[in-house]
């Protein structure tokens, strides 16, 4: 199944000059959903991981049902005030400014196996942020994973552990 027919482009969202791939079409179609949940599988199992990470919110929408398909645990990275109990936050520079990105200190175990996952691709700004909070708990983050990568955006140059994307977009 092509991936592709099923995701949706939308031109000048959020703003003029932005073409926005939607992902709600691939939800919303199951079998085109489960195709690309059972690809990512594939994809995700030569890593031997010991626990998926999604970075919020879209990348909860990737690692949930993939961290359920191959029976590991899920957990999350999220915007700043959003988990309770303690927390280890992470700060980090975009192209447009400043964001904060947390996770619950107890949630990875030191030496523990991580596949960060996102929907999305771009400049990997938030990814490297990702991947930086979770080495400072002890993760040892041995790839991301991501439904799209916008590859003229070259965010994968970034990255310092293998990336996977199900589908690309070259322009």
């Amino acid at each position: 199944m092509n991936i592709k027919d099923h995701i949706r482009s939308i031109p000048d969202f959020p703003k003029p000059g932005i073409l926005f791939y939607d992902i709600s079409t691939l939800l919303a179609h199951a079998e085109a959903w489960k195709d690309a949940v059972g690809q990512l599988a594939d994809a995700v199992k030569p890593y031997k991981p010991d626990v998926l990470v999604g970075i919020e919110s879209r990348g909860f929408l990737v690692a949930a049902p993939l961290a359920l398909t191959l029976g590991l645990g899920f957990v999350m990275i999220r915007k700043r005030g959003k988990l309770p109990g303690d927390i280890i936050t992470h700060n980090y520079d975009l192209e447009y400014g400043s964001d904060t990105i947390e996770i619950q200190a107890d949630a990875i175990k030191p030496g523990a196996r991580v596949v960060v996952c996102d929907d999305l691709l771009a400049t990997g700004g938030t990814m490297v942020a990702a991947i930086n909070l979770l080495r400072s708990v002890g993760a040892e983050v041995v790839a991301a994973q991501f439904l799209i990568e916008l590859a003229f955006l070259k965010g994968a140059e970034k990255l310092d552990v293998p990336v996977n994307s199900l589908v690309s977009y070259e322009s």
